[in-house]
């Protein structure tokens, strides 16, 4: 399947809602097969990801000048619009290969939030692609496997981590 294929795939955002996963009484998991293979080239497709501008304010002097002033005279940090994803992105890959341990194969536990993420990621790798002043050109491996993560999740059922009982 090609890169588009796999893009296109993905539910439409605009009709997309998530499961609602509020289980009273312990954390919602997702435990999915993940092999330290699959984890480097997710950090490779992230490295990628992450490497892109799609506002132009890095690569704009008039633009990063003028933010700058902004940030001087209100007092206040402008982030781009695309910087909370990215360290929720790391933020996931440090949690699978946290729970990887450097084996060549383990089991991840992946929570409602790294379903989100993997979905924004996904997402937002199609609209990176698509757009053509934003310079995106992923390995198309490195979205295949993305992609088959992401269906894991979605296919795994929900069990609970640390579940509580009545007396605690």
């Amino acid at each position: 399947m090609g890169i588009d294929d796999t893009l296109s795939a993905l539910p439409d955002p605009g009709g997309h809602s998530f499961p609602d996963y509020s289980l009273p009484k312990g954390d919602p998991v997702m435990p999915i097969a993940v092999t330290r293979e699959e984890l480097r080239t997710l950090l490779e497709l992230y490295d990628t990801f992450a490497a892109v501008d799609p506002t132009g304010l890095d690569s704009n002097p008039f633009l990063k000048s003028t933010t700058r002033f902004l940030e001087q005279t209100f007092g206040t940090p402008v982030y781009r619009p695309d910087e909370q994803l990215v360290d929720d992105i790391a933020a996931m890959l440090n949690d699978f290969s946290d729970d990887l341990a450097g084996e060549a194969v383990g089991v991840i536990d992946a929570t409602p939030k790294h379903h989100k993420t993997l979905y924004f990621f996904l997402t937002s790798c199609r609209a990176y692609r698509s757009a053509v002043h934003i310079q995106f050109a992923p390995d198309e491996a490195a979205i295949g496997t993305l992609y088959e993560i992401y269906e894991r999740v979605v296919d795994q059922e929900m069990y609970l981590k640390r579940p509580q009982t009545v007396l605690e």
